[in-house]
């Protein structure tokens, strides 16, 4: 098929008569579907679904329906096959199961960000994985020494996690105000902040460990090693194992969540095939004209030519945001409200630790150890960032909300633990908000006098498409025109 001179074939979509129905200009696609695509597209939609399940979870928690809440999320639902079966809440399989694909992902960014992002320059990666490290350690103690010798003192590793959806969501208000480093320095310390909070997961909250099932898991990854060493990258096995790898973990008393992060690791963050390689490929099986074996095998081109950890990102990372996320706020952020337990919450250590730890502690964190890190020479400021964004991101950083309710969920879970729980999560939701709220004022004060950064350049592709569309609309005009 041959497209507009100087375009390559396997960068055009490809239409028979007509473009595809967003594009083609009817009253559903323009005012529905092109509209709610946009939405998808931007930085803060994840934040903005994020906010509104909690506020149905909210609702639903203090309505006339809250013991259809409790009962809702209590179920019992059982899988398995003859004698063997796993039976979990339905709460439990949104925290153990859907949550694993959250950091499915998150364990795929990392990968990403050291293989060819911030984290690969040791240079670059020196003042965010520094103040990551700083708003972890900081909160902690600032928990700790509300709550030392008291029942909650085990808590202390809920305010040290910055949620990702939240902080950039906030930061997306700034979008042309707030350099762009500013924004990769963001989301650099809070994937090292991921790695930290998964790490205590798997070190300080784990249950009661068994061993056969933890000798699988570790069986598994060695196979899963193995597979990376030889080049084996069949997509069914991914599949198998990482299920099999995450019902061992399930079982061994290491939290199940942990499969997802070491699937995530094993995923390849480069192309299995060289792009020049592969245009090369495409050119001469495009010269011999299209039948269906040649598409298969331009589609493989083109599929292999990008990493695989993008791949999956792209189809994963909506469901992530949009589904995922937004099933565990629902599941988790219902905290009844009743003025007993807002009164306790006020004089609960744990909600106060919780509180100051987000608020107060990421903030000195973060700030203070980019502070330290600079002036020592040992890494430097994000270019065009001056010292006041630089404060309202450390204040965005202390958004703690999905992770901390996670950790929440473990620290206070069975026996004496639970009846803190409550607390805890009006802490985490407070401290977020205190924080979101807080960081968008020192943001807005430090960009205001700042002209708006100039949107990058269209890519070349991108505007060939755009060009495409353009065209199809003509045609579609023309031939509404002449009916």
């Amino acid at each position: 098929m041959a497209g507009k001179k100087g375009t390559d074939l396997w960068e055009l979509p490809i239409w028979r008569d007509r473009p595809p129905y967003i594009c083609s200009g009817t009253p559903l696609a323009r005012y529905i579907g092109l509209p709610a695509r946009k939405f998808l597209r931007i930085e803060s939609a994840g934040g903005i679904v994020l906010l509104a399940a909690t506020a149905i979870a909210l609702f639903w928690a203090n309505s006339g329906w809250a013991d259809g809440y409790e009962a809702f999320w209590n179920a019992r639902l059982s899988i398995g096959a003859g004698s063997f079966t796993v039976d979990e809440s339905l709460k439990d399989w949104v925290n153990d199961g859907l949550m694993a694909i959250f950091f499915f992902v998150v364990g795929m960014e990392i990968k990403s960000e050291v293989v060819s992002g911030e984290l690969r320059d040791p240079r670059k990666a020196v003042t965010p994985i520094a103040a990551a490290l700083g708003g972890m350690a900081v909160p902690a103690l600032v928990y700790t020494a509300i709550n030392a010798g008291t029942p909650t003192a085990h808590g202390w590793g809920v305010p040290m996690a910055t949620d990702i959806a939240f902080a950039l969501g906030v930061i997306g208000f700034f979008a042309k105000k707030i350099p762009a480093p500013a924004r990769v320095f963001l989301l650099t310390l809070a994937i090292v902040d991921d790695l930290g909070a998964i790490t205590v997961i798997a070190v300080f909250y784990t249950e009661k460990i068994s061993l056969p099932w933890l000798i699988a898991a570790i069986a598994i990854v060695a196979l899963l090693a193995v597979m990376r060493a030889i080049r084996v990258w069949a997509t069914t096995v991914y599949i198998v194992l990482g299920l099999a790898l995450w019902l061992c973990m399930l079982e061994s008393g290491v939290h199940a969540t942990i499969a997802g992060v070491v699937m995530g690791l094993f995923i390849s963050a480069k192309p299995l095939l060289d792009d020049g390689v592969a245009k090369d490929y495409a050119k001469k099986i495009a010269a011999k004209g299209a039948s269906p074996e040649r598409t298969r095998r331009l589609i493989i081109l083109a599929r292999e030519s990008v990493p695989p950890s993008d791949r999956i990102q792209a189809k994963l990372h909506p469901f992530s945001s949009f589904v995922v996320l937004p099933l565990f706020a629902v599941a988790n952020a219902g905290i009844p409200l009743s003025a007993d337990i807002v009164g306790e919450a006020f004089t609960s250590t744990a909600t106060l630790g919780i509180l100051l730890g987000l608020v107060v502690g990421k903030t000195v964190g973060v700030f203070g150890t980019t502070w330290l890190t600079v002036k020592l020479g040992l890494g430097s400021r994000p270019d065009g960032t001056s010292w006041p964004i630089m404060a309202g991101l450390s204040v965005v950083a202390g958004i703690g909300f999905t992770v901390a309710l996670f950790i929440t969920e473990l620290a206070f879970r069975g026996g004496d633990s639970e009846l803190y729980a409550d607390e805890a999560k009006i802490g985490v939701l407070a401290g977020s908000v205190v924080a979101a709220a807080l960081g968008m004022l020192i943001l807005h004060l430090a960009t205001r006098k700042r002209p708006d950064r100039q949107s990058e350049p269209e890519p070349e592709h991108e505007e060939k498409v755009r060009d495409l569309i353009d065209e199809a609309y003509e045609k579609e005009e023309r031939r509404d025109s002449r009916s």
